[in-house]
């Protein structure tokens, strides 16, 4: 990284107190400033060959592209950030990966991954985050802890369609059920950000392992301890196997030790592209997997968990 933006990072894995075998893995590349957590999932312990074989794509592609950051601009005509486009790439082929060998191995059929990736653009000051399923990633500010990343669950997916439900009809739903990931469909709509970065931030990208059991007023407690990357990784890791361990557990934290005092605005696009109706945003469009949609799933692209929640859906609208 530049000396105007300046990381400490460190990540691990645990396999928690319920589970037989890790299926999270993550990635602490400072060399690429790329960060990643993967949580897999599939029988035949396919689960760990994908989320391996998802941090290892994003790992190539980006060793791969590192010629083109140095070559092209910080962003094209249309003032997207060219981190932000490479981030996208690199998890939509790692989608591809994995679609390919779960089609290419009778075992690995239905086995899919959630992942959660930031790459850190240090032209710009820009902090890209990409993600597909419940995987997180966090960011701890003056004190004040959000979370950047919106889960794509069937939860999320229901209140986002029908908001006036009942909670007594939601607290019926299953509960750890992802509606994106990679793996289930070739075409992968990832939910894509891009953040200033200030000195002083810190950031945790997680697994539901860790977001699950481990409360958001704890997990702020453990990034401001100021003890270091590694050892809040320890200290959370530590939290989640006390409230019970009942998932494997990923934790990557990185603290911006050096940079902006202050969140820098990025400047406006090359070439003096006007907003308009047609032309392209920075922040891209979420889209959503709607009911309807939900319900026109194949089976064969969809996991265990997606099918046992269509069936839920279907029995309480008939």
């Amino acid at each position: 990284m530049s000396q105007d933006l300046a990381l400490r990072a460190f990540g691990r894995t645990d396999v928690g107190r319920s589970r037989p075998n890790n299926e999270d893995v993550v990635l602490v590349r400072d060399d690429l400033g790329l960060y990643a957590v993967a949580d897999g999932a599939g029988g035949h312990r396919s689960g760990e060959i994908a989320s391996s074989l998802a941090i290892r794509s994003l790992e190539n592609y980006f060793g791969a592209t590192i010629r083109r950051t140095h070559e092209e601009p910080e962003f094209d005509r249309f003032g997207i950030p060219f981190g932000a486009r490479r981030l996208s790439a690199a998890i939509l082929k790692a989608n591809r990966d994995v679609i390919e060998i779960a089609k290419s191995t009778p075992a690995h059929k239905g086995m899919g991954s959630t992942v959660v990736a930031a790459c850190f653009s240090p032209r710009s000051g820009l902090m890209h985050v990409g993600h597909a399923g419940d995987s997180r990633c966090y960011r701890l500010r003056g004190g004040h802890l959000e979370q950047l990343t919106q889960d794509h669950s069937l939860l999320t997916d229901v209140l986002e369609q029908r908001p006036e439900l009942d909670d007594s009809v939601l607290e019926r739903l299953p509960k750890s059920v992802v509606t994106r990931a990679l793996g289930l469909d070739p075409k992968l709509r990832l939910s894509l950000r891009s953040y200033a970065v200030v000195a002083g931030d810190h950031y945790l990208l997680c697994s539901d392992g860790l977001s699950g059991p481990v409360p958001s007023v704890a997990i702020a407690e453990a990034l401001a301890s100021h003890a270091g990357p590694e050892m809040v990784v320890e200290d959370l890791i530590s939290r989640a196997n006390a409230a019970g361990g009942p998932d494997n557990i990923a934790a990557v934290v990185i603290e911006c030790t050096e940079g902006p005092e202050t969140k820098s605005v990025p400047p406006p696009p090359p070439g003096g592209v006007r907003a308009g109706r047609d032309a392209f945003r920075s922040d891209p469009e979420l889209l959503i997997l709607g009911i309807e949609e939900l319900e026109s799933l194949d089976a064969d692209s969809a996991s265990d968990d997606l099918l046992q929640a269509l069936a839920a859906l279907l029995g309480k609208r008939s």
